[in-house]
């Protein structure tokens, strides 16, 4: 989905805490500074320097730190109050019943073990029973209802051209590797993760009772079947580009040009009353409809199988568990499962979220903290307001346009006003399978509902627990979720320093995405319109170029380096929330002086807490998937990319033409 841009972050415990006079927290983590690394040559190594020579990655984990990885103990959290809320008899329908229930359904892996894969016998019989295009279509659509998806993704938000209405999409699909060059690239370590899959298929197909000569077979089969899908679908860099992956079409038309498709019964089925939808890669669809006369009903249902086993591998019985993570771990370098603690407290997290999240904000959430952040924010704003007045490369009537969305930003904080109920979800302490049906149910039926309805700007797209931040365009908002208003990127005992360059780099960059490469193609209500001057914009996408080629110009292991285009959005976000949270800070008490804390200048610490909360290590195996598919930079260059575009980063640290990571002046990049 290309609405919702996603900043997440992680906790690291400092290895020293000292206390001053004043009594306040020392927040920065001298212990963990490598003072042989000058700041001028790489800022992350000199912050970050002796932590990560030192840091220990779980071999249950890909990475340590910060950024996404804070939520590990974040879950330690959410673990808490499960194991709690499962021991308790609880009151039938409650919000402790339902999570506790669902918790200690997943968590009885004796039973789980015991069934087998028999939870998924019946679904494999009805794709034998298939017997012509209608019945594997009409097989598809029920199964999409419960969550298993396979070639078709059908999804309800909002219309891009008119964002107060939900209507209906349909994206590309049907493949099981990260992203489709995965399928094309010849080089040593995608060919592995490719031979890697194809066991993992292989696999699944031994676990239900098929002999190896058949399982291979079967393996190649839908192995080729998913080559051919890739073949069809957009890259990553391409999906960037929203008017490229809009495309409103009447139903009428699409049922003529793609009529094995029967997107008339298809739409009947999945109980979707319209008369458009917004197909975004039209492309896939088009061989979609082609490959369902030219490949055979028995190699589609011997897709459909692998589909259905890879989509159900981790809810059933410890062989297909194992067999899933044992292809997982080539993507990520993880050595070791997750305990199934921590699998039942993210897969809680992830099918009852907003109930999780309420007992999560009773226990754990500091109310003042909403106020705190909001009063930052409003400070952002202001500071944002600045430096588009002070902008050489924008035109007046382009600034007020620009000034007018900026105000216009939702600001949510914490959680929901109005929490989701689960209320038509049964869970049954016994049957995980069926409960995960039911969540899955549920949750189509809940999408369902918005079809051709008015858009509900309150509802949230992430839990109120989890450690991260965004910014959705077509609701124009900012959300920073209770997860992530804590150390390091926000504490009461904190300066100024060490919260402005810490939530308030967050607020900045979550803030330019409203203004980044995509979100500025969205109007103040959430519309794709342009409401700039062709002058402006042909400017605005000059400076953007020339950020994509500067960090394409970062090498991150080998011969991988950063994906310029990929990732642009997200630099864009983090070039400018830099700039936006210096000079939020500055206009502050501390930011305007020059007393010393720890050892540094208020500068220096605004810097040194930004590079705090990008303080993160990760396993080879895990940054090489993760540069091929993730839009954000690795940790070092979201450091050390926006620095050294930053001339008062220079000034606190007196970085010289010497230094590695100097750029002269007019090289810079400046957008925002």
């Amino acid at each position: 989905m290309n609405k919702v841009f996603y900043l997440c972050v992680a906790l690291v415990v400092l290895s020293a805490w000292n206390y001053r006079d004043d009594h306040k927290r020392g927040f920065v983590d001298v212990a963990g500074i490598d003072s042989l690394t000058k700041p001028g040559d790489n800022f992350f190594r000199y912050v970050n320097g002796r932590w990560y020579d030192t840091a220990k990655i779980a071999s249950d984990q890909s990475g340590v730190g910060s950024y996404s990885f804070m939520n590990i103990p974040q879950k330690q959290l959410l673990q808490n109050i499960l194991d709690s809320v499962s021991k308790t008899r609880n009151n039938m329908g409650s919000v402790e019943q339902k999570v506790g229930d669902f918790y200690a359904s997943g968590m009885d892996m004796a039973t789980i073990n015991q069934r087998g894969y028999q939870p998924i016998k019946p679904i494999l019989a009805r794709i034998d029973a298939i017997n012509n295009i209608p019945s594997l279509i009409k097989f598809v659509t029920a199964e999409l209802k419960r969550g298993n998806r396979s070639v078709i993704s059908f999804s309800i938000y909002p219309d891009n051209k008119n964002s107060s209405i939900n209507i209906a999409h349909v994206s590309q699909t049907g493949i099981g590797l990260p992203e489709r060059d995965y399928y094309f690239k010849t080089d040593s370590s995608t060919l592995l993760i490719q031979q890697a899959y194809k066991k993992y298929i292989h696999t699944l197909f031994q676990l239900t009772g098929s002999d190896v000569a058949s399982a291979t077979k079967d393996a190649d089969v839908t192995y080729s079947i998913e080559k051919q899908n890739a073949a069809s679908h957009k890259t990553n860099i391409e999906l960037r580009d929203v008017n490229a992956n809009y495309h409103k079409i009447a139903v009428a038309s699409i049922s003529k040009t793609q009529t094995n498709i029967g997107w008339g019964s298809l739409l009947a089925d999945l109980g979707a009353t319209t008369d458009s939808i917004d197909m975004a890669q039209p492309a896939y669809y088009d061989k979609l409809n082609e490959q369902l006369k030219s490949i055979s009903i028995n190699d589609w249902k011997i897709y459909l199988k692998a589909s259905t086993l890879e989509n159900y591998a981790e809810t059933l019985s410890k062989p297909f568990v194992d067999a899933s993570f044992e292809f997982s771990k080539v993507l990520s370098g993880q050595a070791k499962q997750k305990s199934r603690r921590q699998i039942m407290t993210e897969n809680v997290d992830g099918y009852l979220g907003q109930a999780l999240g309420q007992l999560y904000v009773k226990r754990y959430f500091n109310e003042d903290a909403k106020k705190r952040v909001l009063a930052l924010v409003n400070n952002l704003q202001k500071s944002f307001e600045n430096r588009i007045n002070h902008l050489d490369w924008m035109s007046d009537s382009t600034k007020q346009k620009a000034k007018e969305k900026l105000y216009a930003i939702t600001k949510k904080l914490g959680y929901p006003d109005k929490w989701r109920n689960y209320d038509k979800v049964q869970i049954n302490r016994t049957k995980y399978f069926e409960n995960i049906l039911s969540l899955n149910q549920n949750d189509y039926n809940f999408e369902l509902a918005k079809l051709n309805k008015p858009v509900d700007k309150t509802e949230w797209g992430t839990t109120p627990s989890t450690v991260t931040a965004y910014y959705n365009p077509s609701f124009n908002e900012v959300v920073f979720p209770a997860g992530i208003l804590q150390f390091p990127y926000f504490d009461f005992s904190a300066d100024d320093a060490i919260n402005y360059g810490g939530i308030g780099m967050v607020i900045g960059h979550e803030m330019t995405h409203a203004f980044d490469d995509q979100g500025a193609q969205f109007d103040k209500d959430g519309n794709v319109k342009n409401w700039w001057t062709k002058e402006d914009y042909q400017k605005f996408r000059e400076k953007t170029k020339q950020l994509a080629d500067l960090y394409g110009s970062f090498t991150v292991l080998d011969t991988v380096h950063i994906k310029g285009a990929l990732t642009l959005g997200e630099n864009t976000a983090d070039n400018g929330g830099i700039a936006i949270a210096y000079d939020a800070f500055k206009m502050t008490e501390q930011g305007k002086g020059s007393v010393k804390i720890d050892g540094f200048t208020p500068d220096q610490r605004f810097f040194l807490s930004i590079a705090r909360i990008w303080r993160v290590k990760t396993r080879d195996a895990f940054l090489r998937t993760y540069v091929n598919t993730n839009p954000h930079s690795p940790a070092m260059w979201r450091v050390n990319g926006p620095l050294m575009n930053f001339a008062p980063f220079y000034k606190a640290f007196n970085v010289q033409p010497d230094d590695k990571n100097y750029k002269p002046e007019n090289q810079r990049v400046k957008i925002w």
